[in-house]
C-alpha cells in the first residue's frame, strides 16, 4: 500500500497564492490592473517580473501590456526597493536652498548612487524626486510617507539612525 503524499506548496507557489488573492480582492479584469499593481507591489515592495506574467496570465491581457502600464506610471518599480523608502525633493525650492549636500550626505550613509538606489542591506532606498509639494519646508525629505523639513545632511543622517535605532528595538520585542 502506497502512502500519498502531502502537496505542500512551494514558496513560489505560496507567493503566486497571494498574488491571487489579490486578484481576487481587484477583480479579473483588464480594468483593475492598476490597483491590483499597486497591491502587489506593496506585498513586494516592487514588481517581480514573473508576478507580472501571472497578473497578465490571469487576467487573459497581454505580458506587453502589464509591462507597459508597470512602466509607465512613475509609482511602480520593476527593482526590488528597501524596507524603508527616502525621497528627497529636488524642485526649484529645494534645488536652490541646497539639497545637493543633502542628498549627498543621504548617499554616504546609504552607500548608494544615483545608479544603485538601494542599499545592500536591503532597508533603504533612496530616489530624488521632481517635488514633493513642500516648498516652505525646503529642503524637504520623504521617509515612509512622512515629510520633514528644512533637512540637512547631518538632520537626515540622524534621522536615518533613529529609524535604525526603532528597526533593533522591534526586532527585540
Amino acid at each position: 500500500m502506497t502512502v500519498p503524499t502531502i502537496d505542500r506548496p512551494t514558496k513560489a507557489k505560496r507567493g503566486f497564492m497571494r498574488v491571487q488573492e489579490i486578484i481576487q480582492q481587484c477583480g479579473a479584469s483588464e480594468s483593475a490592473l492598476i490597483p491590483i499593481l499597486q497591491k502587489v507591489q506593496d506585498e513586494y515592495r516592487y514588481l517581480p517580473e514573473e508576478v507580472l506574467a501571472y497578473i497578465a496570465t490571469a487576467l487573459n491581457i497581454s505580458p506587453a501590456t502589464v509591462c507597459g502600464v508597470a512602466t509607465f506610471y512613475a509609482q511602480f518599480s520593476l527593482e526590488p526597493k528597501g524596507k524603508h523608502l527616502v525621497k528627497v525633493c529636488d524642485g526649484t525650492a529645494c534645488h536652490v536652498r541646497d539639497n545637493r549636500a543633502l542628498i549627498e550626505a543621504l548617499q554616504n550613509r546609504l552607500g548608494v548612487t544615483a545608479k544603485q538606489k538601494t542599499s545592500a542591506d536591503k532597508q533603504y532606498t533612496l530616489e530624488i524626486v521632481n517635488c514633493i509639494g513642500a516648498c516652505a519646508l525646503a529642503p524637504a525629505v520623504v521617509v515612509d510617507d512622512k515629510v520633514y523639513g528644512q533637512m540637512t545632511g547631518e538632520r537626515a543622517v540622524k534621522l536615518l539612525d533613529e529609524i535604525d535605532a526603532a528597526d533593533k528595538a522591534e526586532v527585540a520585542e
